[in-house]
């Protein structure tokens, strides 16, 4: 399969600039995608489900949860779980599974590397489709939450970014983590760690319920602060805690694609 088209191939000729590299591998994933768009919606509707099924449901059972000395809703304080679930979920399935194959499989960085590009491009540009990705999801669900009536704040509009916060927090840090897999079973490392911060990060119960101890062990885990976040900007009960987690995740995603990057030459350069 042709990597890049001919007019892609003259551009890089001219040693592309960061910009322009992510764009060039950028469209690269979304023509692979074009045939296979159902595939891509799938991650989409696993978080839509589970607000439906315990949100909703379950929430018709719970009389509510006080977040920030405000009273709230259960489908409100679920909702925003989901939504930072499903940027997570959409970041990590490109960063993992996808990268996997392309870096082991296809060989695909072999080949962008023999052009003037780096590897650092290719880290950008891998990260910025994950995080496209994730950001459809997210603005998707974000979309089904406000006519479902599950936004309560003009803060909401800033849920977007953050969910690309934290979908680049793991999308580096997965594709980091992917460049040590020599075989597809070590992925189970990946929903070890994935399962349990889906189901314990905050995002169908408070923290408060934890005893003390194992509280300040999920308080530190980057699901929680991407729920954190998104709770309080869709709610509109801002605190400190959202400081907080924007500085973490940002740090996380700064960290991940150094570490990316320098696997890649440690991988494909030596």
């Amino acid at each position: 399969m042709p990597v890049l088209s001919a007019a892609a191939g003259r551009s890089i000729a001219r040693s592309p600039g960061p910009v322009q590299a992510t764009g060039l591998l950028v469209h690269r994933n979304f023509l692979s995608y074009r045939r296979a768009w159902l595939v891509f919606l799938t991650g989409f509707f696993e978080p839509l489900f589970y607000l439906l099924s315990i949100g909703i449901g379950v929430g018709s059972l719970v009389s509510g949860f006080e977040l920030n000395g405000e009273e709230i809703a259960y489908a409100d304080f679920v909702a925003p779980g989901m939504l930072a679930a499903s940027a997570m979920n959409g970041a990590v399935l490109d960063s993992t599974y996808n990268f996997f194959f392309k870096i082991r499989y296809l060989k695909l960085f072999d080949q962008i590397l023999a052009t003037p590009m780096t590897t650092g491009d290719v880290a950008r540009g891998e990260l910025t489709w994950s995080l496209l990705r994730g950001g459809i999801y997210s603005a998707a669900f974000l979309v089904v939450m406000l006519l479902m009536g599950l936004v309560d704040s003009w803060w909401a509009l800033a849920a977007v970014p953050a969910t690309l916060l934290i979908g680049a927090a793991f999308g580096a840090v997965c594709m980091a983590l992917t460049t040590y897999f020599t075989s597809w079973q070590h992925f189970e490392y990946i929903t070890l760690a994935t399962l349990p911060m889906f189901l314990f990060s905050a995002t169908f119960f408070p923290v408060t319920t934890f005893p003390d101890w194992l509280r300040w062990i999920v308080e530190v885990t980057p699901l929680y602060r991407g729920v954190v976040l998104c709770r309080e900007l869709t709610t509109g009960a801002l605190s400190w805690d959202s400081a907080v987690s924007v500085l973490y995740l940002a740090a996380m995603a700064a960290v991940g694609l150094v570490l990316v990057r320098r696997r890649l030459d440690t991988l494909l350069l030596t």
